[in-house]
């Protein structure tokens, strides 16, 4: 009885977590460029009362074995790195990714991080930066007396500026992939951070080596499903449910043994 109890607790406690990521993603549902995330689990180690497959008599074998498990656990937060939908907003500055790819961003410390947050801004002097302030890898500089932006699909901006009607080059975007998106850490603020599991980053121009292309007036809203995270969340809430009526199950069941040994 009291393994019921344990093994009970394990599927309590996974689907908690479970309904813990759901939230999560429901309430990621208007963040630009946000990947839902699923949970992964597995079972837990098994006591083997009999082994499958020994020997009853000569080249006689049984065909199973009793096996106990104890449970499960949560082992990874699965990204899924499908396509969100893209938002007409008309702003010179917001920009999309149509295919593969990240932005790549400058840390205050130097290190890099990526997003496929395209919701740009500009500073003070004329930096195109991210939301939270970041610059963009390659530092694009936008003219104070620039009338116009114009990101092209393969990321370069240009500008017209003053009086001229000829439109000027004034900087690059470049993005960046991965062998293994998955394996990126998230890290906030829409940023994800390298890691031993999503190999090193692959630059490049948009467009080229398997890189998507830029969508200017464009964002990507968040790939989130709410219909299809209000089911999981249903399911994870009846197996939490189930699971504690298991403990219940045995704990009356305990109580009925202490009565009759009693």
């Amino acid at each position: 009885m009291l393994r019921t109890f344990s093994t009970a607790a394990t599927g309590m406690a996974a689907n908690q977590l479970n309904v813990e990521n759901i939230a999560n993603n429901l309430a990621n549902l208007n963040t630009t460029g946000f990947k839902r995330t699923r949970l992964a689990f597995e079972d837990l180690l098994y006591i083997t009362e009999l082994e499958p497959g020994r020997q009853i008599a000569s080249g006689q074998y049984t065909p199973n074995g009793l096996e106990i498990g104890n449970g499960v656990r949560p082992v990874a937060t699965m990204r899924i790195f499908t396509q969100g939908e893209f938002e007409n907003t008309g702003r010179n500055l917001d920009v999309a990714i149509q295919g593969d790819g990240f932005f790549k961003v400058l840390m205050p410390d130097g290190s890099f991080k990526y997003s496929r947050d395209g919701a740009l801004s500009m500073n003070a002097n004329g930096i195109l930066t991210t939301a939270s302030g970041y610059y963009l890898d390659g530092s694009v500089t936008i003219p104070n007396d620039a009338r116009s932006i114009s990101i092209s699909p393969d990321g370069t901006v240009s500008v017209l500026s003053g009086s001229s009607t000829t439109p000027s080059t004034v900087g690059q975007i470049t993005l960046t992939r991965f062998p293994n998106p998955a394996g990126l850490s998230a890290e906030s603020e829409n940023l994800l951070g390298v890691t031993q599991a999503s190999g090193s980053p692959i630059d490049g121009q948009p467009g080229q080596n398997g890189l998507g292309t830029i969508l200017q007036g464009f964002l990507e809203r968040s790939n989130v499903q709410m219909v299809t995270e209000l089911v999981n969340l249903i399911t994870a809430q009846r197996s939490y449910e189930i699971n504690s009526k298991a403990v219940r199950a045995g704990d009356d069941m305990l109580a009925a043994t202490n009565r009759i040994m009693g």
